[in-house]
C-alpha cells in the first residue's frame, strides 16, 4: 500500500515571494495550449481563413478570464449556493480554493462566444479549434491535485496495487490515486482521442461536441473512484454532483455530434 508523499506545495520560494506547483501546472497548461493551438490553425482548413499565431494568443487571454470567473461561479452556484447567496463578497475571494470545471467550461463557451463576435467568426469554427488542445491542461490540473494530495479517491481494496493512503484525508484508509485516474482519461486519452478524429476536416462542430461527449463520459467514470464532496456526499440515484453535471454533456454532446454531422457543411482545406 502506498503513501502519498507529501510533496512541499511550494516549489520555489524568493524571499517573501512563493512559488506554488499548482501554478506552475496553470502556467503548464497555458503553455501547451500555445503551442497546440498554433498548430490547429496551420491545418489547411483554418490556415486559409486567415487564422495566425496573434488570434490564438487572444483566445488564450479570452479563455483564461472565461476559466476563472466561470470557474468560480459555478462552484458557487453548483455547489454551495447556501452559502455564497449569504456571503456573495466570498465568491471574489479565489484564493480560499473552490472551482468547478463545469462552471469553467460554461465560462469558456461564453468567453469564446465574445470573441467569435469580436472577430467576426463562427462561434463552431472558434470551438473547433480550441476543443483539442483543452485536455492537456486539464491533465496539468489534475498533476497539481496530485501534488497537493487532494481531491483523493474513495476507499479501495487494500490489496490493489497502487492504493494510496492520503493523509489530508483524516485517515489511513488506502484509496483510489482518483487524480491519477482523471489525468489519464480526461487528459491524456480525451487529447489523443480528439487530436487524432480532428486531424481531417469534419463537420463544422462536430470535434467540440465530440469534446463534449467524451469529457461527459470519462468524468463520469472517474467519479466513480473519487471521494465526493463532504458536504454534498452522494444525491439521488447514488451519484455524484460531478456525474449529475456530465449527464447533460453526453446527452448535448451526442446529440449535437449527430446533428452536426448531418445539417453543417465539412470544413474544406485549401
Amino acid at each position: 500500500m502506498l503513501v502519498h508523499p507529501q510533496f512541499n506545495p511550494v516549489a520555489l520560494a524568493l524571499g517573501p515571494v512563493q512559488i506554488h506547483w499548482y501554478g506552475l501546472t496553470y502556467l503548464a497548461a497555458f503553455m501547451m495550449f500555445l503551442v497546440l493551438a498554433g498548430r490547429r490553425v496551420r491545418l489547411p482548413q483554418f490556415a486559409s481563413v486567415g487564422w495566425t499565431k496573434r488570434d490564438i494568443e487572444d483566445l488564450l487571454f479570452y479563455g483564461v478570464l472565461g476559466v476563472v470567473l466561470g470557474g468560480r461561479l459555478g462552484y458557487a452556484l453548483f455547489y454551495k449556493p447556501g452559502d455564497y447567496l449569504a456571503n456573495p463578497v466570498e465568491i471574489l475571494m479565489v484564493w480560499r480554493g473552490g472551482m468547478s470545471f463545469h462552471g469553467g467550461l460554461l465560462g469558456v463557451v461564453v468567453a469564446m462566444a465574445l470573441y467569435a463576435r469580436s472577430r467576426q467568426r463562427s462561434f463552431l469554427e472558434v470551438m473547433d479549434v480550441v476543443a483539442p488542445c483543452v485536455p492537456t491542461g486539464y491533465a496539468a490540473g489534475r498533476v497539481g491535485n496530485f501534488i497537493n494530495g487532494e481531491l483523493w479517491g474513495r476507499a479501495a481494496d487494500p490489496s490493489l496495487p497502487w492504493a494510496m493512503v492520503f493523509p489530508q484525508s483524516g485517515d489511513r484508509l488506502p484509496r483510489h490515486p482518483s487524480q491519477v485516474y482523471q489525468f489519464l482519461l480526461e487528459g491524456m486519452l480525451l487529447f489523443v482521442l480528439l487530436w487524432w478524429y480532428a486531424q481531417k476536416p469534419r463537420a463544422r462542430g462536430q470535434v467540440a461536441a465530440l469534446y463534449v461527449l467524451g469529457y461527459g463520459i470519462g468524468r463520469f467514470i472517474t467519479e466513480y473512484f473519487r471521494e465526493p464532496d463532504v458536504f454534498l456526499g452522494y444525491l439521488s440515484l447514488g451519484l455524484s454532483m460531478g456525474q449529475w453535471l456530465c449527464v447533460p454533456m453526453i446527452l448535448a454532446g451526442a446529440g449535437l455530434w449527430w446533428w452536426f454531422g448531418k445539417h453543417n457543411p465539412t470544413y474544406q482545406p485549401a
